[in-house]
């Protein structure tokens, strides 16, 4: 036994010395590794330092340098706003941090959230036919001429503290005949003309509507791409076949429309399979199925859907919805990649969802205003893909 200690003994410093060696010749990342962090797990972490330290890890090697340089330049996801059935309490989620704030907001109690853009959002009272703009960040309330919105969807251009705002609805009058209304703040009433249609068109609160080029689209019930031109007041439908659908239940409830950039992109969902994505391909007029995102990550909701590029490693090349799981830990996504949705094991028929229960929403600027629900998720889970301001509304 004694002999057996004194040749583990001698060869011990020989192992350190050829590890000094290797740290020294700076090809330990080389020999090893294995021992390197993932990229996307690397971002994450030094996502969550302060400026200072961030500078300070960019030092560390080439490799922590890119990750914190792009740290710095990532852009932030947009938050979940959930609408309680009871009470003036709201909930937003950020699937970033998995951390979710509260705000109590009594000026929409007895609305219906109808779009959300730029940080604001568009409300409608059913009781009263008020339509308003309200920004829950900082209360902001902007008013809108009252009108009957029954089973058609409604959206807007730009936030209503810009000129180039405008409100947009379309609703069917016939199959062949619809009503298009338009609104800008600070109007006393809304603009309706009728259009004809070379195409039938049907107005349903399943309808998705972007604003993309200037220009409103509305992606009926049916798959017809109808478009609005607000500078020339025209109204068409577009001759692009509608996507292939699944011929399943609920197959024409469970979409979401996004744009980004000048592209338009469509993901349609059913029970039984896997999420498909298309984009518009303007030029040839069709819609193109996509088996990459490129990098973008797509928000997805029944009333508005973001397209977000630039944001860290983990959530890129995914489609994240405005649903949560297990009590807040875990924001449902589908990964383009892996081919399947997180968490595991779930069914997930969004055609069954309630359209009204929650929004994405883009994040504040300053958290000061927001009150901190600290969850018991651990951030660094690695998983794949994964003041009243006096304004009376009624």
């Amino acid at each position: 036994m004694a002999g057996r200690r004194r040749k583990k003994s001698r060869l011990l410093p020989g192992a350190i010395k050829d590890d000094r060696m290797v740290a020294k010749s700076g090809q330990a990342d080389d020999q090893h590794p294995e021992l390197e962090l993932p990229t996307e797990l690397l971002e994450l972490i030094l996502s969550q330092l302060t400026l200072r330290d961030n500078i300070r890890a960019s030092a560390v090697c080439k490799k922590w340098f890119a990750a914190a340089t792009s740290v710095r330049m990532a852009d932030k996801p947009p938050w979940i706003m959930f609408f309680p059935k009871f009470g003036d309490l709201y909930e937003f989620y950020d699937p970033s941090q998995r951390k979710s704030y509260w705000l109590e907001l009594p000026e929409l109690n007895g609305s219906r959230i109808c779009y959300a853009k730029d940080g604001w959002l568009l409300f409608y009272k059913p009781r009263t036919k008020r339509i308003f703009f309200f920004c829950p960040y900082t209360r902001e309330l902007v008013k809108l001429p009252r009108l009957e919105l029954t089973y058609q969807v409604v959206a807007f251009s730009a936030a209503p503290t810009s000129s180039s705002c405008i409100a947009f609805t379309v609703k069917h009058v016939s199959p062949t005949v619809v009503a298009v209304s338009t609104c800008h703040p600070g109007e006393t009433e809304w603009t309706t003309v009728n259009y004809q249609n070379r195409l039938p068109f049907v107005s349903s609160i399943w309808n998705k509507l972007v604003f993309c080029n200037g220009l409103f689209y509305c992606l009926s019930v049916t798959g017809w791409l109808g478009v609005y031109d607000p500078d020339k007041s025209t109204w068409g439908i577009h001759a692009v076949p509608p996507p292939r659908c699944f011929f399943v239940k609920n197959w024409w409830k469970g979409k979401f429309m996004a744009e980004h950039n000048g592209d338009i992109f469509v993901i349609y969902t059913c029970s039984v399979v896997n999420p498909v994505t298309y984009k518009l391909d303007q030029v040839n007029k069709v819609w193109v199925e996509m088996e990459s995102l490129g990098g973008m990550t797509l928000f997805a909701n029944f009333l508005s859907s973001y397209a977000k590029t630039d944001l860290l490693g983990m959530m890129r090349n995914n489609i994240y919805f405005s649903k949560v799981r297990f009590y807040g830990k875990r924001c449902v996504s589908y990964s383009l990649a892996s081919g399947r949705y997180y968490p595991r094991k779930q069914c997930y028929d969004w055609g069954e969802q309630d359209p009204f229960e929650s929004i994405w929403i883009e994040p504040p600027k300053d958290l000061s205003n927001l009150s901190l629900k600290v969850t018991a998720t651990p951030l660094f889970l690695p998983f794949k893909g994964d003041g009243n301001t006096g304004n009376d509304i009624k």
